[in-house]
């Protein structure tokens, strides 16, 4: 019987979870841990010839993979693959499946919260009203703006889709636009510069990759308006950090709303922790029960598919 092996269900959410019971019956190890080096992932999963991935800091590189002969499969909870080689992958004959769409709403309600706390300044106004203040004419009405959306898979679709029903204006940048999907939701595909220049809230949806790591640094926002909101619930990679920090010091762009980090955990001494027009959240845009138990489920049931000879939401 194949081995499967969780190595990083920590915090527990496979384990506890109604999907976890599909895999009553097989050969499953699962770890309550992180492993806190390669080595030590590779000494969990070297005999598997299974992974279910729950945590992106598990990184499956060149030398983990070689280390792990028996390796057939990873099913990767997320959408997110770029902690894995998928050349790499490929070359070694390991196939890998992630978890699509299943976390769109809930994304894409984050991503409006984000909005809607950073252009009405929730976390600040909060603050002064606990200290006895009354502050007046501090928000930023979203209604008639323009949201520019930077991607537009599942995520970036619906998030146009909440854009357009609280009465904005979107346009969009994607590497695969879509006649059809824009005449549908009843937005307009410009370039990217173009989006940088005339939207009032920027929301990034790319995946990171090779082509999206680092693509919005110091010229990017200065494309911006200075009135304008950017709001990344992507990953924290694609954003050049420093220069993020540096527009929301200048006033290059009036404020932000991250999900997402270079480094995650985000380290207390950040520099986001002094800015009061930034609102943070701790990578938990997608982390909703009913997301959180359909998406476990689409991981198993890609490993059932799989060990069936019927692989499904296949990436590499």
């Amino acid at each position: 019987m194949p081995q499967i092996v969780i190595p990083d269900d920590e915090p527990a959410v496979l384990v506890p979870s109604q999907a976890y019971r599909k895999l009553d019956g097989h050969h499953v190890r699962a770890y309550d841990t992180r492993p806190e080096t390669p080595d030590d992932l590779v000494a969990r999963i070297r005999d598997a010839e299974v992974v279910i991935n729950i945590r992106s800091s598990c990184r499956f590189d060149k030398a983990v993979l070689e280390a792990c002969p028996s390796l057939r499969m990873i099913s990767i909870w997320g959408t997110g693959t770029d902690n894995v080689d998928l050349q790499g992958a490929a070359e070694r004959g390991v196939r890998v499946t992630n978890t699509p769409a299943v976390a769109k709403n809930a994304v894409a309600e984050h991503t409006l919260m984000l909005m809607l706390a950073a252009g009405r300044r929730i976390i600040e106004v909060d603050r002064r009203v606990r200290l006895g203040e009354w502050p007046r004419a501090m928000i930023t009405e979203l209604h008639g703006k323009t949201l520019g959306l930077i991607g537009l898979g599942a995520i970036g679709t619906q998030v146009a889709r909440l854009g357009k029903g609280i009465g904005m204006n979107v346009v969009a940048w994607t590497f695969h636009p879509s006649d059809e999907l824009a005449a549908e939701i009843g937005f307009e595909f410009v370039s990217l510069d173009q989006l940088l220049r005339l939207s009032d809230v920027v929301s990034v949806h790319v995946r990171q990759s090779g082509e999206t790591t680092g693509m919005i640094s110091t010229e990017q926002f200065e494309m911006m308006k200075s009135t304008a909101i950017f709001i990344n619930t992507a990953r924290g990679a694609i954003v050049n950090e420093r220069a993020l920090v540096a527009a929301l010091r200048s006033g290059a762009i009036a404020a932000a709303g991250l999900d997402v980090f270079g480094t995650e955990p985000l380290d207390s001494a950040t520099p986001f922790s002094d800015l009061s027009n930034v609102v943070l959240t701790p990578h938990s845009a997608g982390i909703s029960p009913e997301t959180t138990e359909a998406g476990l489920a689409m991981a198993v049931d890609n490993v059932l598919d799989f060990l069936a000879g019927t692989p499904s939401h296949v990436v590499a």
